[in-house]
């Protein structure tokens, strides 16, 4: 006779594959320069008894976040239940600054077009226990929008792409610890707010190498988006105009 914990996590992995083809996805795996790490899955990992060590940090499900002013959308925590924002995970990966980080999204909804925006925060200590909260810690290393043929990093790039995204880690980095904000903005119904729908990961990194490059300007989530920032309302379907990708500058790195 299987066990109830076996049939618990074969039922819950049926309905994450269900729930994925139905719309909506999350970074399911992460590669680290060559190491790959698997990603949390919502639906699965939390039925084991040790539940796997991750280096990125929980969810509670393949959902977004609408509300820019929750603390859920920082990490795709829960601010509710007793916990503030995304609890951190045991593990941290190891990368080297200049180094290709890949995420691997699960299967990316054709409807689900807009930006890719990745962000990174410097961990005062241990990246393990430390949550940011509202503080203002976070810079944006990369984004993608839509081109001028009006391809979309998400939908169209990310689907011809098999759902991997490339981001390089600026090459002159300070290393450290530090925690990988990625993002999905989808603008399917962000003609108003609220519409836009968030959908942010939050990986643990280690940066190894001899740079000592630091941004100045720091954003803070909630806080870097309104639901008056450019680009947070947007009609995907009539306006043809260039898209503003919210938030600050990309910093280059100190190159």
């Amino acid at each position: 006779m299987p066990s109830l914990f076996k049939l618990a996590a074969a039922t819950a992995t049926s309905l994450a594959l269900a729930l994925q083809a139905s719309a909506h996805g999350y970074v399911q795996e992460v590669t680290l320069g060559s190491t790959k790490y698997g990603g949390y899955n919502p639906y699965a990992d939390p039925y084991y008894n040790p539940p796997p060590q991750r280096i990125i940090r929980k969810i509670p499900g393949n959902g977004p976040v609408e509300d820019l002013s929750l603390i859920d959308v920082q990490c795709n925590g829960w601010s509710s239940g007793g916990v503030v924002g995304s609890a951190p995970a045991p593990l941290v990966g190891t990368v080297a600054a200049g180094a290709t980080v890949t995420f691997n999204w699960t299967e990316w909804p054709d409807s689900h077009k807009g930006p890719i925006i990745t962000y990174l925060a410097r961990a005062p200590s241990d990246v393990t226990k430390w949550n940011p909260g509202s503080s203002a810690v976070w810079f944006k290393i990369d984004q993608s929008g839509k081109d001028a043929s009006g391809k979309w990093a998400a939908a169209e790039k990310l689907v011809t792409n098999k759902g991997l995204y490339n981001v390089k880690v600026p090459a002159n980095l300070k290393a450290g610890q530090y925690i990988i904000r990625h993002e999905i903005l989808a603008l399917h119904a962000a003609w108003a707010y609220p519409g836009v729908q968030v959908y942010p990961s939050c990986i643990q990194i280690e940066v190894t190498g001899s740079g000592n490059a630091l941004p100045t300007s720091f954003v803070s989530f909630p806080g870097a988006y309104t639901g008056t920032t450019p680009g947070i309302v947007y009609d995907v379907y009539t306006n043809t105009s260039t898209y503003p990708i919210p938030g600050p500058a990309v910093w280059t790195g100190g190159n």
